[in-house]
């Protein structure tokens, strides 16, 4: 009687729904360290689909940084429930509640999780002098992640994994907001120089009359103003570790020079000193610029450009990447929450929007988007008329939208079918096409034969 009471009188499938939909993350793992269910409040914590995630092993889940610091080692070496503060991939903080499910043997057969934003929790104890006690294991990150997901931009991690252990220079280049900063720290992070300077400078926010003085320092007296003691410049306040230079090509081509003698022998004489000081630093520099055709009009130094140039890191820009724009997404809306106190989601009809857009400004224009939506929505979930209005910009596709006559649904279904018509002719497989999208392989499936297919027998 006991077991009749405890099951739900309620359809599995619509079971599955309630479950996959509510606010809480759901995971279950199975007694071999796999994890077999998942809900949809992986995309808030992870920037990923539950499909994406389902079938993988804790190892592999943990030595992708998902979560730290882990509960199900603990769960399974005491068989006691166990909860745990931690941060995800994204940056968001939560709470997890571990307990492990018995067999009839006393043996765990299931760990099943539940995992809560600590805003979340905040929110609904702060009128209250209620608490959740949980053990919080403190742990030093010193890393810099890189929130990313497509192939494209593996391609580039794989690529700047290598080329941080090696000493030579490198030169970063993509749009603007792409991330070449980031980048330029996650190399440095990465190379046996972690724990020496990294020094960062934008060479277009230098007056061109001071760049030589801040970057290689003078000597007392060296002129009218100067600092009576003398002062180092950042290359040898870097000595040791990185040097990260900016638009390298706002660099006066009267002071380029000098840079080359930095690269090629590894020192460099301040101004007014007759001595030369030996530094050993790699440097790292990064533009948005054409530098081959800076070289072939007179205002870049071929010899330098050559220098600079021993390895290249090409980022591309967010609008060929779709995957990773969701990921950013939930990174940032996660981010914003937590700084400002709030508790925003948002519907797959906007992440469609957000999607389709060309994001010119990249990661940086998503971020500012992302901020403003956070502080200025007033319901929970961020939904297509929270929107700025340039969003509605669908610079992909061929065929303008006449928004003019049309409802929001069918706006929406517009995009939704730019969407899936485009990533199709990419990715002629409705597995690929959900693996780019983020969303199940039934739903690619059904969204293809709608808007391409449109009932052709045709095998996808």
């Amino acid at each position: 009687m006991d077991e009749l009471l405890n099951k739900p009188n309620i359809d599995p499938d619509a079971f599955y729904k309630i479950i996959d939909n509510i606010h809480d993350e759901i995971m279950v793992f199975d007694n071999n360290y796999n994890l077999i269910y998942l809900n949809k409040a992986s995309y808030r914590h992870y920037g990923v689909s539950p499909i994406d995630l389902i079938g993988k092993s804790f190892w592999e889940l943990t030595n992708s940084n998902y979560w730290k610091p882990s509960t199900l080692p603990i769960v399974y070496s005491t068989k006691n429930t166990v909860a745990l503060k931690q941060k995800t991939i994204l940056g968001s903080d939560v709470i997890t509640i571990s307990v492990p499910i018995l067999d009839k043997k006393g043996e765990i057969e299931y760990v099943a999780m539940c995992v809560n934003d600590v805003n979340s929790v905040n929110e609904l104890y702060q009128n209250s002098e209620q608490s959740l006690s949980c053990h919080e294991e403190n742990f030093l990150d010193s890393s810099v992640e890189m929130i990313y997901q497509s192939p494209e931009m593996q391609q580039v991690i794989d690529l700047t994994k290598n080329i941080s252990k090696t000493k030579s220079p490198c030169l970063i280049l993509g749009e603007t907001g792409t991330g070449k900063s980031h980048l330029a720290k996650y190399i440095h992070l990465h190379s046996n120089r972690s724990n020496k300077p990294f020094i960062a400078i934008n060479c277009a926010c230098i007056n061109h009359n001071l760049m030589e003085s801040e970057l290689f320092g003078y000597t007392k007296g060296s002129f009218s103003g100067a600092n009576k003691e003398g002062k180092k410049g950042l290359m040898e306040l870097a000595n040791g570790g990185t040097l990260f230079l900016d638009e390298i090509s706002e660099v006066p081509y009267s002071l380029q020079a000098k840079f080359l003698q930095v690269l090629q022998d590894g020192e460099f004489i301040p101004i007014g000193g007759q001595k030369t000081i030996k530094i050993d630093i790699k440097i790292i520099a990064a533009t948005n610029c054409n530098l081959e055709q800076m070289v072939e009009i007179g205002s870049f130094r071929r010899d330098l450009y050559y220098r600079l140039n021993v390895f290249e890191i090409q980022i591309p820009p967010l609008r060929d990447r779709v995957s990773d724009i969701i990921k950013l997404i939930y990174y940032y809306l996660n981010l914003y929450n937590s700084l400002y106190e709030r508790n925003h989601s948002i519907s797959e009809q906007a992440i469609n929007i957000l999607t389709n857009y060309s994001w010119p400004g990249n990661i940086r224009e998503l971020s500012h988007v992302i901020e403003k939506l956070t502080v200025l929505t007033t319901n929970m979930e961020i939904k297509p008329h929270d929107l700025p209005k340039n969003l509605y910009e669908f610079e992909k596709s061929t065929t303008s939208i006449d928004m003019k006559y049309k409802s929001l649904d069918k706006i929406l279904e517009d995009v939704e079918k730019q969407v899936i018509t485009k990533t199709y002719e990419k990715y002629p497989s409705s597995i690929k096409v959900a693996e780019e999208l983020n969303i199940s392989q039934s739903k690619a499936y059904r969204l293809i034969k709608k808007y391409i297919l449109k009932g052709k027998n045709n095998t996808i």
